[in-house]
C-alpha cells in the first residue's frame, strides 16, 4: 500500500498548505492529496482556499510526489470544460504527476452558485456527463457536446500535456460503482469496504493489466497528549461521522455543527487514532489494506499541527507502515 498526505484546503491558509506539501514530501510520503472547497465543515476549521491556486505552487515546490484532486465536483461551480482544462495544465506544471479525482459533490460548497442542490440521481447524471466531456477534451482536438445538463460549443485544450490525466471518481455503492467504473482509471472511497474494492474491480475496463488503483482516505490525530488529541479531533472533524449522504446534503457549518452538537470526544476517539502511538494508526490502516485498497492518504487534523506530525512519521510512521502494509 501507498501512504499519502492530505494537503486539507478547511484546516490551512494557501501559503501554509505549500508548506505542507514540501514538508510531506521531504518526510517520505508517496503522494498528496487536496481537497477542494468553497467552505470548511466547521467554523472551527477557519480556511478554504482555492485548491487549483494551491496545486499550481505546489506543483513548483514539489519534485517527486503525485497530487491529485480529492475530490472536485466538475458540475456546478466548474463546468467540466473548465475542469478538464485546470486538470491539463497541473499534469503539464507537474511534469505528469497528476491525478484528476472527480465526485459529485456537497451542498456545502456547490450552493454558493444559487442554483439549489439536485437530488442525488441527477447529480450522477450530472457527473456522467461532466466525465464525457473531460474524456472528449482529453482525447485532443476539437469537442462538442450536447447532454441533458451540459453543452460545449468546439473546445479544445491548446495546452494537452503528453501523458494523459488519469481520472479517479468517488465512489459510496453499487449504482455508482457500475456507472462510473468503466470510465474511471481509479476508486475513490473513504470506508475500508471489501465490497466496494470488489465490485469495482468487476465493472472496471483498465488500461493495463491488473486490478485498478483503489484510494482511501483516513483521518488520524497525532499528538503528545493523547487527551490535546482528543479534544482537538472532536473540535475539528467531528462532522466525519455523519457519513457522506448526511455530509452532501447540509449548506452550511451551521448545519454541521448543529448535526454533530451531541457527537462526544470519547465518540471521536472511538472513530479515529488519536494520540502519540503507532499501533492504532496501523491498525486503522491495515482495514483499508485487508479491504484491498492500494493507496491510502492520512490527513493530519489541526492546521496548526503538523510539524510534529511530519517528524513522527518519518521516524516512526511511515518505517512501520511500509512494514505492516
Amino acid at each position: 500500500m501507498r501512504i499519502g498526505y492530505t494537503l486539507m484546503t478547511e484546516q490551512a491558509g494557501p501559503k501554509q498548505l505549500v508548506g505542507h506539501a514540501t514538508a510531506a514530501e521531504a518526510a517520505g510520503f508517496a503522494f498528496e492529496v487536496c481537497s477542494d472547497h468553497y467552505s470548511p465543515w466547521l467554523d472551527e476549521q477557519g480556511h478554504a482556499p482555492y485548491a487549483w491556486s494551491v496545486l499550481g505552487a505546489v506543483a513548483q515546490a514539489t519534485e517527486r510526489v503525485e497530487l491529485m484532486t480529492y475530490v472536485t465536483c466538475p458540475t456546478m461551480r466548474y463546468h467540466p470544460a473548465v475542469v478538464a482544462q485546470k486538470a491539463a495544465t497541473v499534469q503539464l506544471l507537474s511534469d505528469d504527476r497528476f491525478t484528476l479525482g472527480l465526485g459529485s459533490g456537497e451542498n456545502l460548497n456547490e450552493h454558493v452558485i444559487g442554483k439549489g442542490w439536485p437530488s442525488l440521481d441527477v447529480r450522477h447524471d450530472m457527473l456522467a456527463e461532466a466525465v464525457q466531456i473531460i474524456h472528449g477534451l482529453f482525447d485532443g482536438g476539437h469537442s462538442s457536446y450536447a447532454g441533458e445538463h451540459f453543452r460545449v460549443d468546439s473546445a479544445k485544450l491548446w495546452d494537452l500535456p503528453q501523458s494523459r490525466v488519469p481520472i479517479a471518481v468517488a465512489v459510496s455503492g453499487q449504482e455508482s460503482i457500475a456507472r462510473f467504473a468503466p470510465v474511471a482509471d481509479a476508486m475513490i472511497a473513504v470506508q475500508p469496504e471489501q465490497r466496494l474494492c470488489r465490485e469495482w474491480d468487476e465493472h472496471w475496463v483498465g488500461r493495463a493489466e491488473g486490478s485498478a488503483r483503489k484510494i482511501g482516505q483516513l483521518p488520524v490525530c497525532w499528538d503528545a497528549d493523547r487527551d490535546a488529541a482528543i479534544a482537538r479531533a472532536h473540535e475539528q472533524f467531528r462532522w466525519f461521522g455523519g457519513g457522506w449522504k448526511v455530509n452532501a446534503e447540509l449548506p452550511g457549518t451551521a448545519g454541521f455543527a448543529g448535526a454533530t452538537q451531541f457527537v462526544t470526544p470519547e465518540d471521536v476517539a472511538g472513530a479515529i487514532p488519536c494520540g502519540p502511538d503507532v499501533e492504532p494508526i496501523l491498525a486503522s490502516v491495515r482495514e483499508f489494506a485487508d479491504a484491498g485498497f492500494t493507496d491510502l492518504a492520512l490527513v493530519q487534523i489541526g492546521g496548526e499541527h503538523q510539524e510534529g506530525f511530519f517528524s513522527f512519521a518519518e521516524k516512526e510512521l511511515l518505517p512501520a507502515l511500509r512494514e505492516a502494509v
